[in-house]
């Protein structure tokens, strides 16, 4: 709980600006997702809106990291917030489904811009000792969006219409970055110190992100690590509505209601996670919550009804939060705020392009093999990549990664 509210204007204003634009995130997606399937009544021209991020962070994240370290995250933050609200508000008028991609291709390209930043503006702006407390809180604000924004989304179509709704959805993203004016500037950057966008700075980047990664070894290996134990949960969420209908047998309305659950469990973990936040180590968020969401995984992987399913989601739901706060407060407490943006885009690079090579693969073994032992192979193997996982994690010697008092640790 805070307890001391000296300090906390500044990260209240960046939660409430980053919560805001999460519940616009969520609006956003319920009314695309029915724009598409209005205009063309195809499943796959929606599925192909899951396929643009990833694709679009594989050719953005070579640079991104190039252009956000040597520029105000604040500024960068704010700029990407105004391009969303404009291009969500001329959806309506794209005269058809490729003029709605090429919209939708900018949003992510604005997305790829903003999330390194607002990791490194969280670093800059929260104090280290604030970091967990504040990260569990963001775990509760981005829950609850995952609640209310479809439920605000699917009110305000139905009250409406979808180009209506867009307008409104705009509206949160200019919010948000108007809290952001509120906000220091706390970066000192000279203009003309910033080096052009070139191949050759990128190139130059790549080989500081590299140095970092070579000195930083356990650093590397914890976050990696973690990235790709949770390329078992991506596969597994890419197979959940076939998974959970065909084979768990599940109705739409059933499948409904347990991701409104699944919700609820991740909101009740961010609620006692934000107010009790001072009573748990890193170590523990990070152990504790991966390898209990890991089994919520291998009881979705095995379960046979709805109340079976519903116990494994409410796990995985609630120990999510444990897991993402705590890795996320690692991070910034031990990649510097000087590189972070270049850290955090090669980092996001290689999980996206890994993830859709696994993915994919996944989805062809799904064809060969039964899905029912594909979900429990994969969910199998991730508890046993967890386990091993956690004991690096909780390595007597490590101690020092996982400080959250004063003294930062250098390059």
């Amino acid at each position: 709980m805070i307890t001391n509210l000296k300090g906390w204007r500044d990260p209240t204003l960046l939660l409430s600006s980053i919560g805001i634009s999460s519940i616009g995130d969520f609006i956003y997606l319920v009314t695309i997702n029915i724009i598409v399937y209005q205009l063309t009544g195809s499943a796959a021209a929606v599925a192909g809106l899951w396929i643009i991020g990833p694709l679009t962070n594989i050719v953005t994240k070579f640079w991104t990291g190039s252009f956000i370290d040597y520029r105000s995250k604040r500024k960068v933050m704010i700029v990407t917030y105004i391009i969303r609200a404009t291009f969500i508000c001329l959806i309506p008028f794209a005269p058809n489904m490729a003029g709605i991609y090429v919209i939708l291709v900018v949003l992510s390209v604005s997305k790829a811009f903003f999330n390194p930043s607002s990791m490194t503006y969280i670093a800059i702006i929260v104090p280290k000792q604030k970091r967990k407390q504040f990260n569990s809180i963001h775990s509760f604000a981005s829950s609850g969006a995952f609640i209310i924004g479809p439920a605000i989304g699917g009110s305000l179509i139905l009250l409406t219409s979808v180009e209506i709704t867009l307008w409104l959805n705009a509206l949160f993203f200019l919010i948000s970055a108007t809290l952001l004016f509120f906000l220091p500037e706390k970066e000192n950057i000279d203009k003309e110190s910033i080096p052009p966008l070139s191949f050759s700075q990128v190139i130059l980047d790549f080989i500081v992100v590299q140095k970092f990664m070579s000195q930083n070894k356990y650093v590397t290996f914890i976050y990696l690590g973690f990235i790709l134990v949770m390329l078992f949960s991506f596969a597994m969420d890419a197979q959940e509505v076939v998974f959970t209908q065909q084979v768990i047998g599940l109705s739409e309305m059933e499948y409904s209601l347990l991701i409104s659950i699944t919700g609820i469990g991740s909101v009740i973990g961010a609620t006692l996670l934000s107010l009790f936040s001072n009573f748990f180590s890193l170590r523990y968020m990070i152990v504790i919550g991966l390898i209990m969401m890991t089994i919520g995984y291998v009881i979705y992987a095995f379960s046979w009804s709805f109340i079976s399913i519903v116990i494994g989601f409410v796990i995985l739901g609630f120990f999510n939060v444990f897991l993402n706060s705590g890795i996320m407060t690692f991070y910034q407490n031990n990649v510097p705020v000087e590189i972070m943006g270049r850290v955090t885009s090669i980092y996001q690079l290689i999980q996206s392009a890994v993830q859709a090579v696994f993915i994919l693969a996944i989805g062809f073994a799904a064809d060969i093999i039964s899905l029912r032992l594909t979900i429990i192979t994969l969910a199998l193997v991730m508890l046993i990549a967890s386990i091993i996982f956690s004991f690096s994690v909780v390595k007597p010697n490590k101690t020092s990664y996982y400080r959250e008092g004063h003294n930062e640790r250098k390059i």
